[in-house]
């Protein structure tokens, strides 16, 4: 699945190619995603000129003259820049036609990502106006999430991944994270001292920034928006690494469910 670094890796590899051009026309072959794509998103976008992207979380957003576009790549989806009339393979299901003679395809095999339109402003859209802070913000900082785990019996690691608290933290930067800070990932948040919830926040900011260097995590399905894939997948420390020894003390590693994800961290180095 696509987690921040992916999306900002997206995100910057597709945006010199969008910025400024002009939608000629919107071609849906699948409206059917995880919400439906609206019906009449071609007569809303055509015409009208692409003037930043950013993001969100995990959501791209596309401003435009006269609203914003919403993307999410949801398990599997990705965006990618091609020449106009290139072939559409399966699970192409919507082309963006650019008037440099270029377009942007969204292609989604397991159709849980959402192409949505809004003319209101995009942090008051329901699915964004209560996200948590953006990871790697000034905002997010260990005494924001001490302030907020205070009582909170549940696993640090389930804490840290509700993006309510702070956007973009998935499963796998969740555990390379808590790995880096010496966490163990079931750990109570609320029993996690303001100065190892400093050490946390310093370890998710360090971690995030070096997958969006490296384009990300290429695991099944991710490639960039300039088709390649991501290489930080060579630097993970215990995601997948389950029965391996610990890359510091050499103990094997761990795989614990919590919430029903994989959680793979070592004995050892985090308590």
């Amino acid at each position: 699945m696509p987690e921040l670094p992916e999306v900002e890796t997206t995100r910057r590899g597709i945006e010199p190619h969008i910025s400024g051009q002009r939608v000629c026309n919107v071609l849906v072959r699948e409206s059917r995603l995880r919400w439906p794509v609206p019906d009449d998103l071609s007569f809303c976008l055509r015409g009208q000129r692409i003037n930043s992207l950013t993001r969100r979380g995990k959501y791209l957003l596309f401003s435009l003259d006269k609203g914003t576009l919403l993307v999410h790549l949801g398990m599997s989806g990705n965006l990618r820049i091609m020449p106009a009339g290139t072939p559409a393979l399966k699970h192409d299901h919507l082309d963006i036609e650019l008037n440099n003679g270029k377009l942007l395809r969204f292609n989604d095999p397991r159709r849980f990502g959402s192409v949505l339109w809004t003319q209101e402003a995009p942090q008051e859209h329901k699915l964004l106006k209560n996200l948590g802070p953006e990871p790697l913000s000034d905002e997010f900082s260990g005494e924001l999430l001490y302030d907020l785990s205070r009582c909170r019996s549940l696993a640090v690691k389930t804490y840290i991944m509700n993006s309510q608290v702070v956007v973009g933290v998935g499963n796998i930067y969740a555990n390379e994270s808590l790995f880096m800070a010496g966490i163990r990932p079931a750990r109570a948040a609320g029993k996690i001292s303001r100065q190892r919830y400093d050490v946390l926040v310093e370890s998710i900011k360090t971690v995030l920034a070096a997958a969006i260097e490296q384009g990300g995590t290429t695991l099944k399905d991710f490639l960039g928006g300039d088709g390649k894939p991501g290489y930080f997948k060579q630097s993970l420390q215990v995601y997948g690494r389950e029965g391996l020894p610990c890359a510091h003390c050499g103990r094997m590693l761990i795989d614990q469910r919590i919430a029903q994800r994989s959680t793979v961290f070592c004995k050892a180095c985090q308590q």
